[in-house]
């Protein structure tokens, strides 16, 4: 039996590669979707790391904000698996914080054509193969901020507490066909970029967290290969939430 293909959308960044990684390991056939600017080359060094580390996963170029080019990007996935994609993990997105009376029409497109139109595009792609097969699982990034909400990032906020809508919408919509459509909200996850952050900062951000530390992107991968397993098909239209105990609901 062919292993089950699995896509993440900015599989290469600080999150996306422990979710590539945590899939791998359970035995999927794993793609790291990315855009880099068109930076194809910087893909192929990421990927090349991998390697190194003992992980075979391919990398499919798609500007996740362009309706056109996911399907294009999904149609890279198709030719080098040779099957459809069975878990979509929509893991891509962007900030553009300020306030809001400051902020300006451009900052709020970015953000919502960035975190919330790329999953309508990516999810609108491959939703029909899993209905198709019978099986499939599509997992939506969102945050603890699109719970709690957070000071200059209405734009940002507003566009993770979409996903959890859209989530609780598909999930109705195709769970008698086999497919389960959740949501993650990770809390502060102590990636490459969060600790280039002040020292002084991030310790007052860790004062505000119960278990009095920042998740690791490696804890949010395992959370992500949980719900993509065969055995979690009666969790759907859930968010899941890592972070801490920042907030609670």
């Amino acid at each position: 039996m062919s292993k089950k293909i699995a896509f993440v959308t900015g599989g290469t960044g600080g999150l996306g590669t422990p979710i590539c990684r945590s899939l791998a390991d359970q035995g999927f056939t794993v793609v790291a979707g990315y855009n880099s600017g068109g930076k194809h080359e910087k893909a192929l060094a990421w990927q090349e790391e991998q390697r190194k580390d003992g992980y075979e996963i391919m990398v499919a170029y798609g500007d996740v904000t362009d309706a056109e080019s996911c399907v294009k990007c999904i149609a890279s996935v198709e030719e080098q698996t040779g099957g459809t994609v069975d878990v979509l993990v929509n893991n891509a997105g962007i900030t553009r914080d300020g306030q809001f009376k400051k902020m300006s029409w451009e900052q709020w497109d970015e953000v919502m054509s960035a975190n919330l139109d790329s999953m309508f595009h990516m999810t609108r792609v491959v939703i029909n193969g899993m209905l198709d097969k019978g099986w499939g699982r599509v997992i939506n990034i969102s945050s603890v901020n699109a719970q709690k909400g957070q000071f200059g990032q209405c734009n940002y906020s507003a566009a993770k507490a979409g996903i959890h809508g859209f989530t609780k919408a598909l999930a109705q919509e195709v769970a008698r066909k086999g497919v389960t459509v959740n949501t993650v909200s990770p809390g502060y996850i102590k990636t490459a970029m969060v600790a280039a952050i002040a020292q002084d900062i991030q310790d007052k951000i860790t004062a505000t967290i119960p278990v009095g530390r920042f998740g690791t992107p490696e804890e949010i991968g395992r959370l992500v290969a949980f719900v993509a397993d065969e055995q979690s098909g009666y969790i759907t239209g859930a968010d899941l939430s890592m972070n801490g105990g920042l907030h609670m609901s």
